[in-house]
């Protein structure tokens, strides 16, 4: 009989299958995004009901078959129990999750995707951080690893530099959904979708976009940067992308539009 194969992950999603079975979706380290079978996980004595669940990480033991992966066993770091009690970090951890699925592929290198969103949902749980804020950190963080970040640090028609130590930022730069990013004030007279940011904002964003996984989440805002964020980013989503999120269904139902 093969070997095991040791792969380290979230799950992402679980679906039942049959009358006893469930396909997980699970987002690795070693292998982007697998689907995989867990047999008669859905029985209440089997020993991989508790680790065939959204949000479950770890170190999952599979079997490679034909044409699909088999769940033999796991070994659980996180299960996230404190979103599971709360229905809104729930709601947000669902969210995040279906970003990260929509976002990745199989046989592909996402383990910085998997890191962001280890980290995120670790942020949810620590409460010291607003929510919204930690949803647009990730949000914006995960289409900067996919490699479709709206340039923030230079004009996009002239290449200005936009740094704290250049006297041009406190001139004004503006957000451009359709040009994919800033510019300056010269530049920016023909779009009139543009949107003049405060500089904190700005630098909020090219600190989100710069930083490694492990240091977004340490930084808060106020509510003016905070509401410029959530313009800038769910605007900069609806022309990047128009899937529609399930989950964020929920999440409008706390925060209405």
């Amino acid at each position: 009989m093969p070997e095991a194969t040791c792969v380290t992950g979230i799950v992402l999603s679980a679906m039942p299958i049959g009358e006893y079975d469930k396909r997980l979706v699970i987002l690795t380290k070693e292998m982007g995004k697998i689907s995989v079978f867990a047999k008669g996980a859905r029985r209440p004595n089997s020993a991989l009901l508790a680790c065939s669940q959204p949000l479950v990480f770890g170190e999952f033991s599979l079997y490679a078959g034909k044409s699909s992966y088999s769940l033999t066993a796991a070994d659980v770091r996180n299960y996230f129990e404190e979103l599971r009690e709360d229905f809104e970090g729930l709601c947000y951890a669902f969210y995040f999750c279906e970003f990260s699925d929509y976002m990745t592929k199989e046989n592909n290198d996402e383990s910085q995707i998997l890191k962001l969103l280890y980290q995120s949902l670790r942020a949810l749980t620590k409460k010291n951080i607003d929510s919204q804020l930690i949803r647009l950190i990730f949000e914006l963080k995960i289409i900067a690893l996919s490699g479709e970040a709206p340039q923030v640090f230079e004009c996009v028609k002239c290449g200005r530099r936009a740094t704290q130590q250049d006297d041009s930022v406190s001139a004004g730069f503006y957000f451009s959904p359709a040009n994919r990013g800033i510019l300056c004030r010269a530049c920016s007279s023909q779009d009139g979708r543009r949107f003049l940011l405060n500089t904190s904002t700005l630098y909020a964003m090219q600190y989100i976009i710069a930083r490694e996984c492990e240091r977004l989440y340490t930084f808060t805002v106020s509510t003016q940067v905070l509401e410029q964020l959530k313009y800038c980013i769910s605007s900069y989503l609806t022309t990047f992308t128009d899937h529609e999120f399930k989950s964020l269904a929920m999440l409008d139902g706390i925060y209405p539009k």
